[in-house]
């Protein structure tokens, strides 16, 4: 008898097993791109908002005249702080500001236009 008791022949079973884990190894880094490309964008939108906000406390701060770089940067998360530029413009009894808030980029080579959002508010006569 040439297969002993404690023999083992690979059966159909346990090859199609280790084809799975090969098939599964070759789709991950898909998944990887996946998932990564939904945070990018959920990052975009938080950064939008806080574009936003920033805009908003601005224009308040500048129609108070007390200037609006302060406040915008204030108003964004400290980690958006650095990449926060605010310009107000005066016309009449209101000013707007517009705040410009870099967009962080998770995945390498992926480059973003910043954020843009205006606020305008009457002045505080």
């Amino acid at each position: 008898m040439p297969y002993g008791p404690n023999r083992h022949l690979p059966n159909r079973r346990d090859r199609d097993r280790g084809q799975a884990a090969l098939e599964y190894l070759g789709f991950l880094p898909v998944l990887l791109v996946v998932a990564m490309a939904a945070v990018q964008l959920g990052l975009i939108a938080y950064t939008a908002q806080q574009a936003g906000t920033a805009a908003r406390a601005g224009a308040r701060s500048a129609s108070l005249d007390r200037g609006a770089q302060g406040a915008c940067a204030a108003a964004v998360s400290a980690w958006l702080a650095d990449g926060t530029d605010c310009g107000a413009a005066q016309g009449g009894d209101e000013v707007t500001v517009t705040a410009t808030v870099d967009i962080p980029s998770i995945v390498p080579g992926w480059d973003f236009d910043p954020a843009s959002k205006s606020a305008t508010m009457p002045m505080d006569h």
